[in-house]
């Protein structure tokens, strides 16, 4: 399995501390940072646009992983990738679970240089994605509903991430499983031995110191 690497959400960020936060963040041992796009439609929250990106790019070393929550994944793919996404992940349920889309999109992703990455909500099967995850860098597996922070770790998601790393082992895949909803220094346990190597954490990182919530979770 590959190195863990932890990317917090800034969708948890204590914006009445930004400077502070940032630059906390950014002198952190997290290797990415997760960057929620919600457009009030594909889930019923709104978040941040590219030039917000562009301005925390400007400030934080980290690779940006971009997620995007949006119902116009193939045109909000190429402005997040213009304003900076390293990282660039969308729902399979935006493009309606269509294995070719889905697979478009990666190469388009990838085409631009950027890693692409696919995320399934908890109600949608994982399976129809894994004979693809040759074309696919992240599977990034929701482990609360998308839209809103703070919402407590789905554990009978974990089976996805089994399974997933099944396939990817058998097939010496490279892609990466990303597990994104309730992540804390227990949860993170949980999610490692099922076979994740990438963390996402908001709640548990921002709200307390962020170096040592950052170093708790590697050590996992």
């Amino acid at each position: 399995m590959k190195k863990l690497i932890i990317s917090p959400s800034i969708l948890s960020l204590d914006y009445s501390k930004t400077s502070e936060q940032l630059k906390e963040l950014a002198n952190s041992k997290a290797e990415w940072v997760h960057f929620d796009v919600m457009d009030g439609h594909f889930v019923p929250n709104l978040t941040f646009g590219p030039d917000m990106l562009k301005g925390f790019k400007k400030v934080l070393p980290q690779v940006m992983d971009v997620h995007i929550m949006v119902e116009d994944a193939k045109k909000y793919a190429d402005v997040f990738i213009d304003a900076g996404a390293d990282v660039l992940t969308f729902h399979s349920e935006a493009l309606q679970n269509d294995l070719s889309a889905i697979c478009d999109l990666c190469a388009h992703i990838r085409s631009r240089g950027v890693l692409a990455g696919v995320s399934v909500r908890p109600k949608t099967s994982v399976e129809p994605l894994l004979q693809h995850l040759d074309q696919i860098d992240v599977l990034l597996i929701m482990s609360v509903e998308p839209g809103f922070g703070g919402q407590a770790f789905m554990e009978d998601m974990l089976e996805k991430v089994r399974r997933a790393r099944e396939v990817i082992e058998q097939n010496g895949y490279s892609t990466r499983i990303e597990i994104d909803g309730g992540i804390n220094d227990k949860t993170a346990v949980l999610a490692r031995n099922a076979g994740c190597d990438t963390l996402v954490a908001g709640s548990y990182v921002f709200k307390q110191d962020i170096q040592s919530a950052v170093e708790s979770l590697l050590c996992q």
